[in-house]
């Protein structure tokens, strides 16, 4: 049995093409692996904190000298890390908001990138320790993007999965979705058929 942490970030419920993807994803995925846990996390309805000094209080100081909003925050990062850690797939769902991901899942990435969990530092430089797992990107998209200059999405991900020891990351995109005409039926078909290949 293997665990999959899903994180949904489109702040739309109704009509939100990435959370379709999921669906599909979750349908198809629990056909082929029926016996797998599957942990869903919406952010656009339990919104993860962005970083502030409340949060890296509760990463600095001695427990003895955190303030009860500080240990609280260490709970919710450490909670957030536990499941990545736990997790054998990751599944991100994540429309391009002005080129790039939505904030609230920059956020999350913020609870979890930790040093000495996720990430080390040691003498040739950063290593991941969060090896062995997979990756999936769900990305719904106005326009086309994928490998021209404009996709801040794809690069960013891949670095930043990389950085904690994910390396199998396969990228899902529905592009096209605002250019009317046959682009919208284009990219969704294209985008569940890679699905259908994923599960």
């Amino acid at each position: 049995m293997s665990r999959v942490l899903i994180i949904e970030s489109s702040a739309r419920q109704q009509d939100s093409v990435s959370r379709q993807l999921t669906q599909q994803f979750i349908g198809q995925w629990r056909a082929a692996h029926p016996d797998d846990q599957l942990t869903v996390h919406d952010l656009a309805t339990k919104q993860v904190p962005h970083l502030d000094a409340t949060l890296l209080g509760g990463w600095m100081k001695p427990s003895e000298q955190r303030t009860t909003t500080e240990q609280a925050a260490l709970d919710r990062s450490n909670q957030l890390t536990d499941e990545l850690v736990a997790a054998d797939v990751l599944v991100l769902a994540a429309p391009m908001y002005n080129f790039a991901i939505p904030s609230t899942l920059k956020a999350w990435f913020d609870h979890v990138l930790r040093a000495g969990i996720t990430f080390k530092y040691g003498e040739t430089g950063p290593q991941g320790l969060l090896v062995g797992k997979r990756a999936f990107v769900l990305t719904a998209r106005g326009g086309i993007y994928a490998g021209s200059s404009l996709d801040h999405q794809e690069p960013y991900l891949r670095q930043v999965l990389g950085f904690i020891g994910i390396h199998d990351v396969t990228f899902i995109h529905a592009e096209g979705l605002n250019m009317g005409g046959d682009f919208v039926e284009k990219g969704m078909n294209q985008a569940i058929a890679k699905l259908a290949q994923v599960a």
